[in-house]
């Protein structure tokens, strides 16, 4: 079988631990009645991944793609649980540009005009979710409620699952320039269905 890659500063135990006893959000989410938001960044290159396809026996399909690895698409999304697990929705966004501090701002933004009452978001300890400007805004902002999902653990964010799928419905699909790759993507994920079994950490 082909090993599954994890990073190498990955701490099982903190991980298991996390999800055991100290899953911030639950508690503080039933104690407000809040919305639960689990967001994420991702990427999404020129350079078309490949996957199977058909072709006549003996021979082996070529898909001719571009090879500029900085051209890229890079999208900011959150998973929206409503009070009590009810139902699902996407809050997306897609920049031509690299992501800084600015674009997260406009996204948070969004997030506060789409939901009322409480939120309760969790995302990773990247960098961008550091800067200053972030970190005051959040402060300014007392119904959003902002908590980390441990190091090195993509695989307990479901949002995960949006861009495994998104990934997966533009492989192949080889886009020519930059806004052939965005309309790929956001054909992609408009067309994603929430998966109840992305929610498993809700329950």
């Amino acid at each position: 079988q082909k090993p599954k890659r994890q990073a190498a500063q990955r701490d099982d135990e903190a991980i298991a631990h996390w999800k055991r006893y100290d899953w911030p959000g639950k508690k503080k989410c039933r104690a407000l009645g809040a919305t639960l938001v689990f967001e994420d960044e991702s990427g999404f290159s020129l350079v078309s991944p490949l996957k199977n396809t058909w072709a006549p026996c003996g021979e082996t399909p070529v898909v001719r793609t571009q090879i500029s690895h900085h051209c890229r698409v890079n999208a900011i999304a959150a998973l929206i649980v409503t009070p009590g697990g009810r139902r699902t929705r996407l809050l997306s966004r897609l920049h031509r540009q690299n992501l800084t501090g600015k674009e997260i701002l406009a996204f948070l933004r969004s997030l506060l005009k789409t939901i009322r009452g409480q939120i309760v978001m969790i995302w990773d300890n990247h960098p961008i979710h550091k800067r200053k400007t972030v970190m005051d805004f959040i402060t300014k902002h007392p119904r959003l409620h902002v908590f980390n999902f441990p190091a090195y653990a993509p695989e307990i964010n479901p949002t995960e699952g949006v861009w495994a799928q998104s990934k997966d419905s533009t492989a192949g699909t080889a886009p020519r320039n930059l806004d052939e790759l965005f309309y790929n993507v956001s054909k992609a994920i408009a067309e994603h269905e929430v998966q109840s079994d992305c929610f498993a950490l809700v329950s």
